[in-house]
């Protein structure tokens, strides 16, 4: 018998070990991404991370080699939840595409809503923070940005092609313009504790918009 061969892959769930690792490590990165849409980067210990979930500090370097690449992490599972979001929204063909829009407003109110206002974007929290975070960082969050606004500019061309809006209208640099406001009221929303921000920053874009 050859017994350097390599075993076969056994079908069926993972060993306990590893399957074990992956739940710890999927319960890190939702955690992470929970405290980090409420208070952003610098202001987090790992103590407040960890302590909820039982994970112990020494183990945490098991999952990730440091507290920065635990931060890119979060920031790529929480671009890969949003895109998903941002598809589900702004592709649905029943609804008009500024009607598209608007639901994905409504949506993102409901949300902070239901977390009174606490939570935000971890991206745009992220981005505030920018000049204590590590550079690497900054074209991470260059990139999640310019990928939802080329998916807002589809949108926003969509309802070009069906008369909503002016085809004058560069909807790339649309795309560009809502998200730049956008982030500033759901900063804003937080502060308050309100929705007040966004229904002002919605009404003021999509006045803009009109033919």
């Amino acid at each position: 018998m050859d017994m350097t061969s390599t075993p076969a892959r056994r079908r069926g769930r993972p060993p306990k070990q590893a399957e074990g690792y992956s739940e710890t490590r999927e319960a890190l990165l939702r955690r992470g991404v929970e405290v980090l849409t409420e208070k952003g980067y610098s202001a987090v210990g790992l103590d407040e991370i960890l302590a909820p979930i039982s994970v112990p500090k020494g183990s945490f370097y098991h999952y990730f080699a440091s507290k920065e690449k635990f931060g890119a992490e979060l920031i790529e599972r929480y671009a890969g939840y949003f895109a998903a979001k941002l598809d589900r929204i702004l592709l649905n063909e029943l609804r008009s595409p500024l009607d598209r829009l608007h639901d994905f407003i409504a949506d993102a109110q409901a949300g902070m809503a239901r977390y009174d206002y606490r939570r935000g974007c971890l991206v745009g929290n992220l981005g505030q923070e920018m000049g204590a975070l590590p550079d690497a960082y900054r074209e991470q969050l260059g990139q999640v940005f310019g990928d939802w606004e080329a998916r807002v500019a589809r949108c926003l061309r969509a309802a070009q092609a069906a008369g909503q809006i002016s085809p004058q209208c560069d909807c790339a640099r649309l795309a560009v313009y809502f998200w730049i406001g956008w982030e500033g009221a759901v900063l804003r929303a937080k502060l308050a504790r309100s929705p007040d921000a966004l229904a002002i920053f919605a009404d003021g874009f999509f006045a803009g918009l009109r033919p």
